[in-house]
């Protein structure tokens, strides 16, 4: 144990003294007003914080400007690669505005989720963005609490009164890939390995995939429900490709790289070729869709996007409203295309 007294902890007053100016001048300086100070008196303050190493009360600066200059962004998992890249994206579009990002993952689980928004809430940011597994409150279905910060909710494909709602078009994104599959490579029968969630809608994935794949098919094509998850695609893919081999899918839609991933195992274990033997497409568009192989073919979200616009709304204070974004086909080998397709 050290007798040594704990460290002083340095404040605007010690700056002030040493800079030979008040304390008004020093919050003007740091704050950046609201009085304007002498580029002279400005670089004295400056350099007293250096050489002092003061750090502002963030938290009293919050309850005095109303305004803590961070955002928080909550998501379900933040080792799947589509929201560590997302997260990525809201980053930078928060430092470009020159806020600071706090990250918190519920693990998917919605009691989780609902604690955490509220204690978010509680920490004066300025905004939150929630990629969540309850969704917003919709009426007569609601789940989480209501607070008074803004929320942007994402991956909600409808308008939420009260609410700013973004969503990538979905159904656009599994209606290209299955049409690619059925027009351009020939298949009749595009199997669906779907994701499991607990949303108030439908997702549009399977919307998109229905009204594609069911179009001129004398028999419903196979669908298999697993998580959004390298485990789930594997598991799927082993229920899909081990029926008799005349009975076997040829090609399949994955509602997620991850499940595509996985699927991608499966068929390598049995011997089953990708693409020669079985076509396989995917919706998200993740690096990890890239450098997969064969390289997958896939529906790409554009994630940047809304990453920007879901910051802007925040800043901006803008009124709620819904937007939803178009989705990029992006062709590879896993699909049976040659690289110069």
């Amino acid at each position: 144990m050290s007798d040594r007294p704990p460290p002083k902890v340095v404040t605007r007053a010690d700056v002030a003294r040493l800079a030979g100016v008040s304390t008004a001048v020093v919050s003007y300086v740091v704050n950046g007003g609201p009085r304007p100070v002498a580029p002279h008196t400005a670089t004295r303050v400056r350099d007293a914080i250096a050489i002092l190493g003061y750090r502002p009360n963030l938290t009293a600066r919050a309850l005095k400007l109303g305004t803590s200059g961070v955002l928080g962004l909550l998501v379900p998992d933040s080792s799947n690669p589509f929201y560590a890249e997302l997260g990525l994206e809201i980053e930078r579009a928060t430092s470009a505005k020159g806020l600071a990002l706090l990250l918190a993952s519920s693990n998917s689980d919605r009691s989780l989720e609902s604690r955490l928004i509220g204690d978010l809430a509680g920490r004066q940011l300025d905004g939150l963005v929630v990629a969540g597994t309850a969704g917003p409150p919709i009426p007569g279905v609601g789940r989480v609490p209501r607070v008074s910060t803004p929320i942007v909710y994402l991956d909600t494909p409808v308008p939420v009164p009260g609410y700013t709602t973004l969503s990538s078009n979905a159904q656009q994104g599994a209606t290209l890939l299955t049409e690619h599959l059925r027009q351009v490579h020939g298949h009749k029968s595009v199997a669906l390995l779907m994701g499991t969630h607990s949303q108030p809608w439908r997702d549009g994935r399977e919307l998109g995939w229905q009204l594609a794949a069911r179009n001129g098919n004398a028999a419903d094509p196979p669908i298999i429900r697993v998580p959004f998850t390298r485990e789930g695609g594997y598991e799927g893919g082993l229920q899909l490709l081990t029926v008799a081999a005349k009975k076997r899918a040829r090609a399949v839609l994955a509602s997620s790289d991850l499940q595509a991933v996985g699927l991608l195992r499966a068929a390598h274990e049995l011997g089953i070729r990708v693409p020669e033997d079985l076509a396989i497409v995917a919706y998200d568009g993740t690096e990890e869709s890239e450098y997969s192989w064969p390289p997958l073919t896939c529906a790409r979200q554009r994630v940047r996007d809304i990453a920007e616009t879901a910051v802007q709304v925040i800043v901006d204070q803008a009124e709620p409203s819904h937007q939803t974004f178009d989705i990029d086909l992006v062709i590879r080998r896993s699909c049976g295309c040659t690289p110069t397709s």
